[in-house]
């Protein structure tokens, strides 16, 4: 049987890559985004690649009439839903943005899909739902106490999806991102953010020049003051994705899972690690610090390990290498 998907948010960084993938692993795409902070150069390079017959796009919304996209698109399977906006920084200055795009959004996706008939859907959370850690490695038990508008608008959703889950049969499975990095093993697909919210895209950027980077963290209770987070591949974590997927068609339970590495590295180790790979020196010099940032925050992934049969495999250094094959070529990301 064929296998067809909805992917949201296909022209982001980490939606391009998924589509990537799960065009590799035989499925079936329909791609749908907004291109408001997405591209469509990736769809239409992957469209070359695997043919408009496996990959359709839509530019749409989530906040508009989505019926008339799933009733062309019949026989989709199963939603993987990426499409946010995903600034911890923005949200704290813009927080109306973020309730709207991701609550309301999402709630509109979700009832579309509920009639019709689409019951199946895999969810990108975040670790921002669980606000400064109480404790590390973090599992899916811990409070969740976000510190910002992003992390409080995931965590709704999150909320909306299990009461349709008991009241309409909606099978989910959320995914709570930690720090995403890298890009495609083979540098095609990668992030296009100008700019990039992401530390490890940031220095590599900055070690080939296309921008300057700068600290923006303020000093932390960490052995070097800087804050710890738990980076993981953009590639593993999207065949997370594609285990969530079938998981779910194989009748799996709904699940909230952790997807991270269960180690952590510095803002200064990550610098350290791109300046012995690329033998740039960085000067670090200051800007001013993001809002509503924590000092460590790394995963316990025992659960998502154990359900999907999924483990992490590609390294800090892995990513980084990537992220220099991505930018070399694309110096400006997708245009």
């Amino acid at each position: 049987m064929n296998k067809k998907i909805l992917i949201t948010g296909a022209g982001g960084y980490i939606g391009s890559v998924a589509t990537y993938l799960f065009l590799e692993q035989g499925y079936e795409v329909v791609a749908l985004d907004n291109l408001s902070t997405g591209y469509k150069s990736p769809i239409v390079e992957l469209q070359k690649r695997f043919g408009k017959d496996k990959l359709k796009f839509y530019q749409a919304d989530l906040l508009e009439d989505l019926k008339a996209i799933l009733e062309e698109e019949k026989d989709i399977q199963a939603v993987i839903h990426y499409a946010a906006s995903c600034s911890v920084n923005e949200s704290m200055e813009n927080p109306e943005k973020y309730f709207k795009n991701n609550v309301v959004g999402s709630n509109n996706l979700l009832t579309t899909m509920l009639e019709a008939g689409i019951k199946k859907v895999v969810f990108s959370s975040t670790c921002a739902v669980y606000g400064e850690a109480k404790y590390t490695p973090v599992d899916e038990l811990h409070p969740k106490d976000p510190t910002n508008p992003y992390g409080q608008s995931k965590k709704i959703v999150e909320e909306i999806l299990s009461w349709y889950g008991s009241l309409s049969g909606m099978q989910f499975v959320a995914l709570r991102y930690f720090n995403v990095c890298g890009a495609s093993d083979d540098g095609l697909i990668g992030d296009s953010k100008r700019p990039s919210s992401l530390l490890v895209q940031n220095v590599v950027r900055g070690a080939l020049g296309i921008e300057p980077f700068y600290l923006t963290c303020a000093d932390v209770e960490t052995p070097d003051k800087t804050p710890i987070r738990d980076y993981i591949n953009v590639v593993d974590l999207n065949l997370a994705h594609i285990k969530a997927v079938e998981y779910l068609l194989n009748g799996g339970e709904n699940q909230v899972l952790n997807l991270g590495t269960g180690e952590g590295n510095s803002v200064l180790e990550v610098v350290n690690m791109v300046e012995e790979l690329t033998g740039y020196t960085f000067k670090l010099d200051k800007a001013p610090a993001r809002q509503g940032e924590y000092a460590k925050m790394v995963a316990n992934i025992t659960k998502a390990q154990e359900t999907l049969n999924w483990k992490p495999e590609r390294t800090i250094k892995d990513s980084v290498e990537s992220l220099l094959k991505w930018y070399k070529e694309h110096p400006n990301g997708w245009e």
